[in-house]
């Protein structure tokens, strides 16, 4: 060997460590394989690093430094979670931002994943266009009972998706929480208006909203792939796996008692249908399966869901779901933790006691009560789904949407949704003789009901609408309880009757009687026993109705409209014709509930898949 060898030997290594330090990762190069960037990445990543990236805290909890420290892979808005009252777009983007800007200062700087509900809309957000929630999109398509066939029509339940995507991304937030594609089979469960149907083939053929929020996948894409098309789409996550809507009496995060045919045939399909259109992410429900939490279920969430149904995206908790194994919820956090990530949930919605939940699962690898398999397939799913995101190229959002947020075009899409998820039940107290649709001019009418003009009891304002319709010289009097003397003093030419439900969700909404409460029957009596009227009800399922059906001279289901109440109104006066088919059953009486189209004992007021129609002038 010369004497000149070693050093340049030496000067050769230096310049091998020079370049591969100045090198850029193959994890950070666009224009490296999928595959390659994940294992590159994950042969970088520390166990503590792997873990972080498996948490999801709420944004209250996400300052810098438990960003920085505990490399946290996802946050959260909770309901009514905001940076500040009536905050701007602009302020949810600068807030996104500033909690991504502490994740891309760690050592691999990942970013993190913000994620929020917006099941009907951006509803967390001051000034969002809310659409009429899925008990009412269910209606918006016809079904022909004779040949068991569904006409659907895609283009509206996609347009929300779309509209939906932009106005969630008009905040800095990449990731929303929907579609919720439960089926409810019992409208006593207090989340009956999450669910399109009772019935599974219209709920699947309503996931074509993924395809609104994430975009199209592209020809050739593999089964089960997560896809998002860029910075005007959204990752999206259908949920609850799965029978949340089966629930025994519908009590919400209760027992769903079914066999293996009647949840593979009822409860499965759409989780078919989601994971063809390349849904990103998948949220276990509350709920057990014949006693089995699914939190803790590994069958159905690695077994079924994983690896037969071939889902590549991640799997999330529900909030403070793994906590709910045990009853009480956290009373053995650490056989919970175990439980679930051993079950494949992927991604765990801590929201606050991340601590407790990092140190416990970084004990259980360490002492293989979890294998670090485990850890990685959870990782793995989780990149995945930020490179496909483009998180990793985009990871800031900017103010170049925030003008999407409420705008003119999605209030007119809502405003449609409206119109076509109403369902006309009656219509004059004979076919000969229809008080629908309402003549504008007339020389006084009457608008009456608890949810006729309140906000926080039905999202819009029906009187207002009725106002912007009527002709200038028709007097509109407004009268939220009249008495019957007042009705019939005042010789109104008709009147327009809005009942319901009070404001509820989740459990506060399980009910056993499903009654419109006084004085809504009341109301009813007094001004339908002395002029015509037209009584629209106002509510997120069923509800009893049949004492009052013959009092009244036309029906209306008008489900949870939204913002855009105008809807309401054009058509009850005729501008567009009743469409709407009821996706739901309507009961006479709660004694014979759970009661599905199709059951042996189907005796109800109103079949699945009624509807009167009526003509309008568009």
């Amino acid at each position: 060997m010369g004497r000149f060898t070693l050093p340049i030997l030496g000067f050769l290594l230096l310049c091998c460590l020079l370049a591969e330090a100045t090198t850029t990762p193959k994890y950070k190069d666009p224009t490296q394989k999928l595959g390659v960037r994940i294992r590159d990445l994950m042969n970088k990543m520390t166990l503590e690093e792997k873990i972080g990236q498996m948490v999801q805290v709420e944004r209250t909890v996400a300052t810098p430094d438990v960003m920085q420290k505990y490399f946290i892979g996802s946050v959260l808005s909770g309901g009514g979670s905001v940076p500040a009252p009536k905050a701007s777009p602009e302020a949810w983007v600068n807030m996104v931002n500033e909690i991504q800007k502490a994740s891309l200062s760690t050592r691999l700087g990942i970013p993190m994943i913000y994620g929020i509900d917006a099941v009907h809309g951006h509803n967390n957000v001051y000034n969002a266009t809310i659409f009429p929630h899925n008990v009412g999109l269910g209606v918006t398509r016809q079904v022909y009972l004779q040949i068991q066939k569904v006409n659907f029509d895609p283009k509206l339940i996609k347009k929300i998706g779309e509209a939906t995507a932009l106005e969630v991304r008009a905040t800095g937030i990449p990731y929303a929480f929907a579609p919720c594609i439960a089926v409810c089979r019992d409208p006593r469960w207090g989340r009956c208006y999450e669910s399109y149907s009772e019935d599974h083939s219209i709920v699947q053929a309503m996931t074509e909203i993924i395809p609104g929020l994430q975009g199209d996948l592209p020809a050739n894409s593999r089964k089960g792939v997560p896809f998002v098309g860029g910075k005007t789409k959204v990752a999206a996550c259908a949920k609850h796996y799965v029978g949340d809507g089966g629930t025994t009496k519908g009590i919400n995060e209760n027992n769903t008692v079914i066999s293996s045919n009647g949840l593979f045939s009822i409860h499965m399909p759409a989780y078919y249908n989601s994971i063809i259109k390349g849904v990103s992410t998948v949220m276990v429900s509350y709920s057990s399966w014949n006693g089995k939490k699914m939190h803790a279920n590994r069958e159905l969430v690695t077994g079924f869901l994983k690896k037969q149904l071939r889902f590549r995206g991640f799997v999330i908790s529900d909030w403070q779901g793994i906590d709910r194994i045990t009853s009480p919820p956290h009373s053995n956090y650490s056989y919970s933790v175990e439980a679930s990530v051993n079950a494949g949930v992927d991604m765990i919605m801590v929201p606050y006691n991340f601590t407790e939940f990092i140190d416990i699962l970084t004990s259980q690898v360490k002492s293989n009560i979890v294998p670090i398999s485990r850890i990685d397939d959870a990782v793995r799913r989780i990149l995945r789904v930020k490179f496909i995101m483009g998180l990793f190229e985009n990871p800031l959002a900017d103010f170049s949407l925030t003008n999407q947020l409420g705008s003119k075009e999605h209030r007119e899409l809502a405003r449609e949704a409206v119109r076509k998820s109403l369902v006309l039940l009656k219509n004059g107290k004979s076919a000969s003789q229809p008080l629908l649709p309402l003549p504008k001019k007339a020389t006084k009418i009457l608008v009456a009901g608890t949810h006729a003009d309140n906000l926080g009891n039905q999202c819009t304002t029906i009187l207002n609408a009725v106002k912007n319709t009527v002709d200038p010289t028709t007097q509109v009097v407004y009268s939220e309880t009249p008495e019957a003397d007042f009705v019939k003093s005042n010789k109104f030419d008709y009147a327009i009757v809005v009942v319901g439900e009070p404001p509820y969700a989740e459990t506060a909404g399980d009910s056993l009687n499903l009654t419109i409460a006084e004085p809504g029957p009341s109301t009813m009596k007094n001004v339908c026993g002395a002029v015509k009227c037209v009584v629209v009800v106002v509510s997120g399922r069923p509800v009893v109705i049949e004492p009052y059906v013959a009092t009244v001279d036309a029906l209306v289901a008008a489900w949870l409209p939204g913002t855009e109440g105008q809807g309401v109104a054009d058509v009850l006066f005729g501008d567009y014709g009743f469409t709407g088919k009821l996706a739901r059953t309507w009961f006479k009486t709660v004694d014979q509930l759970p009661m599905n189209v199709g059951d042996k004992h189907y005796d109800p007021l109103f079949p699945f898949g009624f509807g009167l129609t009526t003509k309008g002038k568009y």
